[in-house]
Parts: C-alpha cells; sequence; structure tokens
C-alpha cells in the first residue's frame, strides 16, 4: 500500500509555504524523522537535512496506530536500518510496530505489525533480524523482548522462540540494542538499575537474559562504540558508564558512573568512529560530550559538562550518517536543536526547528 505523504499544516510549518518546503526537498541531502506519539494516531513526522545541517519541515505520514501522548522513557522508539531502507516505528498505544519504506523525497507505509507484547517503546535491527522491547509492566503486562525476521519486502515474520523476560515482570526498562558484532543483545532497566544481556544464536533466538547491576543507577539510554564496548547513561546518579561486552554476554566495567554535573542524564549517542559520546539531560537543558579513549574510558569534554545549550525536557537524541551533525528533541519545548559536530567533538548550534509538543523518538540520516 502506498501512503502520499502530505505537506504539513500543523503550527510549526509557521509560515513556510508548501512550495518553498518542496523547493527545499530539491536539495535535501538527508532526513530527520520523529513520531507524534499522538493518542489520536501516531505519525512520523519528515524534516529533511541540508548540507550545512539545516532542518525543514516537509511531510507528515500516518502509522496506522496509536501513540499515548505522553511520555515513554524510552531509546530508539524510531530506527532506521544502516541501509536506510526502512524505517521502523512503535506504537506504543496499540501495541504495533509500523513500517515504512525510504525513498529519496517520501517514506512509503507497508504495514503494522502486532509487538509480541504490551506497550513496545525500543527498537533494534542486526541485518534480517529486529528486536522490540514491550514494556509492559505499566499496563498490568510482563516486560519482554520480541524478536521478528526482517523479509526482502520490509515486512516482519514473528521469530517462534525468540520472546524472553526482563529481570522482573515490571522494570520500568528504556531501550534494547544489538552489540557492534550482533551477537548480544542489550536492554536497560530504569526501574531496578539493572542491565540485561541476552546472547543470541545462529537462528536469530536470544537466550535468557543475564542480569548485572549497572556502575550508575538508573540505566537509561545506551549505544555501542567500536570493539563491542557499551556506553550507558544514568538518570539517577546523572552519570555516564562504559563497560565491555563479552560473547558469553559478560560485562565488564571500564569507566563506573563519570559524573556530569547535570541532571536529568537520560540519552546517549556515540559517533561513528567511537571517539565521543553525548549525553541528552532532561533536567537542565543541556548536552555533555566526552571523550572515548582507545581502551573505552570516558573523560568529560568540558568541565563543567556542558557542551551545549538546548532547552529542559530535552530528550532523545541522533547523528547524521557521517556523525557531522547531531540532533536533539525536546518534546516539552516542542524542538529539535541541531549542532555541527567538531573533530574535537565540540559541538556547534545550527538552526533548531519547532515540532509539536509530546514528539517521541529521533532518526536521522
Amino acid at each position: 500500500m502506498r501512503l502520499k505523504a502530505t505537506i504539513l499544516t500543523i503550527a510549526f510549518l509557521f509560515f513556510v509555504s508548501a512550495g518553498l518546503v518542496m523547493a527545499e526537498r530539491q536539495n535535501s541531502i538527508g532526513a530527520v524523522y520523529t513520531a507524534t506519539n499522538s493518542e489520536q494516531g501516531n505519525e512520523v513526522l519528515i524534516f529533511d537535512r541540508s548540507a550545512d545541517g539545516s532542518l525543514y519541515p516537509a511531510a507528515a505520514v500516518e502509522t496506522f496506530g496509536l501513540g499515548t501522548g505522553d511520555g515513554l522513557g524510552n531509546q530508539n522508539g524510531i530506527i532506521l536500518t544502516p541501509d536506510n531502507q526502512w524505517l521502523y516505528v512503535v506504537n506504543a498505544g496499540s501495541d504495533t510496530i509500523s513500517v515504512f519504506k525510504v525513498k529519496p523525497d517520501d517514506l512509503e507505509y507497508v504495514d503494522s505489525f502486532d509487538s509480541g507484547g504490551t506497550r513496545p517503546v525500543s527498537l533494534t535491527v542486526d541485518g534480517d533480524l529486529l528486536y522490540v522491547l514491550n514494556a509492559g509492566g505499566a499496563a498490568g503486562a510482563e516486560d519482554t523482548i520480541t524478536g521478528f525476521i526482517i523479509e526482502p519486502d520490509g515486512v516482519l515474520m514473528p521469530l517462534a522462540g525468540s520472546t524472553q523476560p526482563l529481570s522482573a515482570p515490571d522494570t520500568s526498562p528504556a531501550q534494547i540494542e544489538f552489540s557492534t558484532d550482533g551477537n548480544v543483545l542489550v536492554v536497560t532497566e530504569k526501574g531496578t538499575h539493572k542491565i540485561n544481556t541476552y546472547v543470541v544464536d545462529d537462528d536469530g533466538l536470544a537466550g535468557p537474559p543475564n542480569v548485572f547491576a549497572s556502575a550508575g543507577t538508573v540505566p537509561f539510554g545506551f549505544s555501542f562504540g567500536k570493539r563491542n564496548r557499551l556506553y550507558v547513561s544514568e538518570a539517577g546518579s546523572n552519570s555516564a558508564s562504559s563497560y565491555q561486552v563479552y560473547p558469553d554476554g559478560d560485562l565488564e566495567v571500564i569507566s563506573a558512573a563519570v559524573p556530569t554535573g547535570q541532571a536529568g542524564v537520560c540519552w546517549l549517542v556515540v559517533t561513528k568512529n567511537g571517539r565521543h559520546a553525548y549525553t541528552t539531560n532532561a533536567g537542565t537543558g543541556t548536552i555533555s560530550g566526552f571523550n572515548i579513549d582507545r581502551d573505552g574510558t570516558l573523560s568529560l569534554l568540558d568541565k563543567d559538562g556542558v557542551t551545549a545549550e538546548a532547552a529542559t525536557g530535552v530528550i532523545d537524541m541522533a547523528l547524521s550518517n557521517n556523525s557531522r551533525f547531531l540532533y536533539a528533541l525536546s518534546s516539552g519545548a516542542g524542538t529539535i536543536f541541531g549542532f555541527q559536530v567538531g573533530s574535537d567533538g565540540q559541538l556547534t548550534a545550527i538552526d533548531d526547528i519547532v515540532l509539536p509538543p509530546g514528539a517521541n523518538g529521533l532518526a536521522a540520516h
């Protein structure tokens, strides 16, 4: 089924005419995506990206699913496959995952699929495998992970025997992601201060959880860098930690709870070259940058932990394919903040852009 994208008419377009938006689209070299997470009907908002990193509102497409209308406490609610061919979005209010084929100037809706649980909040892809984190505890259902096979046409086929529990029925989980080599899945649990790992076999089936205490409290968002090294933000201790992930799912702490001096440290991304990490700090409206040494050790770029200013409530982040640009979403302020990433990891602000409040998730290419 082909879903024709319509030019946004909602407030964040301000006075930009449809003709001007389409003219900008002709010069687009990439895009940034977020989801409205609306209870009345979830949509993906498309923003075209120009060569200087500026964003332009382009279109909105329906997911044919429902959001929750409030924060999901998650990272990776909307993701692109590494080849930028497919985009996946959680519909936490209808317990489904929507699939889109990425077109040069559009998204083509493929279908929506049952998430295999309740309240899907985070997604991860490796090759032809997709796993979803279902944060069902708040809805009276157990927290689980479930796997799918991605068919050549983007369709998701449930992977029998792939569903696994978390450390407890209700853990307030935040994110799921494959390790760099795709052999281990990781899940963070905010409510229990635990990190789970799952070894994935040759058939794509995740084994039972290996449960570890987090180096800092309230482990939240995370990303993998080079050499299967894991970098995690910690909202309770307002810090970030790094770990080595081993093939058997074991975790070894490298840097334990490096303080940012900021508040609400919840989301984290790592640059493609593995040299820098960034956290968004919802409580202070800032972004903290880190250097990553060759052994995975973390150290702050700036002594006060403020590498860039954004706005209170800043949450999700995404990097462009080449990590030249960083985008941070403040759902409360209804803004996507853009930054150019320097070779030294420092951030230079570029134009921000307004969007409807309540948006969730961020993906970029």
